[in-house]
C-alpha cells in the first residue's frame, strides 16, 4: 500500500501530505470534468436544440411568427464564437456530468479529518449531493420557460434577435447555480453532525434564515426575475426545515 495511502487511512498525514492528498483530488476531479466535456461537445445539436425550445414555446405564445413557425433562431455574427460558445457549452455539461466524482473526491479529502462514527455517512453524503444537485438544476430548467416569458413579454412588440452565447451561458448558470445552492441541507447537517451547529440553534435562527434564504436566492439568481427567485428562495426555506429535522433524528 502507498505510504501516503497508508497514512490517510491511519489519520496521521502531515501538512505537505495534505497537499499532495488534495492535488490528486484535484487531478482526479479534472480529469472527470474534462472526459465530460468532451460527451458534451459529442451532443452539442441534441443540447442545442432542448436549449433551444423553451425560446421557441415562449415566442410562440407571444405571437411571435415567421412563416407561421415561432421566430426562435439563434444568430451569430463572430464565426470564432461558433468555436467558444460550444467550448463553453460543454464545460458546462461537464461539470454536471463530473458531479457525483468531485463530490466524491471532495468527501474522501475530508473524511481523515473525522471521526470513524462519522465516516460511515460518506455513501448517503455523496448520493444524498448528487440528487440534490440534479433536483436543483431540473427545477432551474423547469422555470426557465418561464423567466424568459417574463422577460419577452416585458419588452412589447420588440422583435429579438438572441446570440446563442449569453442564451446558452444563462441557462446553464441558472441550473449550476441552483445546484449548488440546493447542497444547502447537506451542509447544515454536516455541521450538525461535525458539532459546529445544533438544531436548536437552526430553530432559534429560523427567522433571520428565512430572511437570508430570499437574500441569496436575490442576489445568486442569475436572470433576476420573481420565477426564478421564488422557485430557489422557497425550497431553500423547506430544505432548511428538513436540516433541523434530520440533525434531530441524527442526535438520537
Amino acid at each position: 500500500m502507498p505510504r501516503l495511502r497508508r497514512r490517510v487511512i491511519e489519520g496521521d498525514m502531515t501538512f505537505f501530505d495534505h497537499l499532495t492528498e488534495l492535488r490528486n483530488r484535484l487531478i482526479i476531479s479534472l480529469l472527470a470534468v474534462l472526459a465530460g466535456a468532451i460527451v458534451g461537445w459529442l451532443i452539442w445539436n441534441w443540447v442545442l436544440h432542448v436549449s433551444t425550445q423553451p425560446y421557441c414555446d415562449a415566442q410562440e405564445a407571444r405571437g411571435a411568427l415567421v412563416n407561421g413557425e415561432a421566430a426562435c433562431k439563434l444568430y451569430i455574427t463572430n464565426p470564432m464564437e461558433l468555436l467558444t460558445t460550444r467550448l463553453s457549452v460543454s464545460g458546462y455539461i461537464g461539470v454536471f456530468l463530473a458531479s457525483p466524482v468531485i463530490l466524491w473526491q471532495l468527501w474522501r479529502f475530508i473524511t481523515p479529518g473525522l471521526h470513524r462514527n462519522e465516516k460511515r455517512y460518506a455513501i448517503p453524503f455523496v448520493a444524498s449531493s448528487v440528487l440534490l444537485f440534479l433536483l436543483g438544476a431540473f427545477v432551474a430548467w423547469l422555470t426557465f420557460p418561464k423567466a424568459l416569458s417574463f422577460f419577452l413579454s416585458s419588452g412589447g412588440d420588440v422583435e429579438t434577435l438572441f446570440n446563442p452565447t449569453p442564451y446558452l451561458k444563462l441557462i446553464f448558470l441558472m441550473m449550476l447555480i441552483s445546484g449548488i445552492v440546493f447542497e444547502l441541507p447537506l451542509l447544515l447537517v454536516f455541521l450538525e453532525l461535525v458539532g459546529v451547529v445544533t438544531s436548536r440553534q437552526l430553530r432559534s435562527w429560523r427567522r433571520y434564515a428565512i430572511c437570508i434564504n430570499f437574500v441569496v436566492a436575490a442576489i445568486a439568481t442569475p436572470s433576476q426575475d420573481p420565477y426564478s427567485l421564488f422557485a430557489m428562495a422557497l425550497p431553500m426555506c423547506i430544505f432548511y426545515e428538513v436540516a433541523i429535522l434530520v440533525g434531530r433524528v441524527l442526535k438520537k
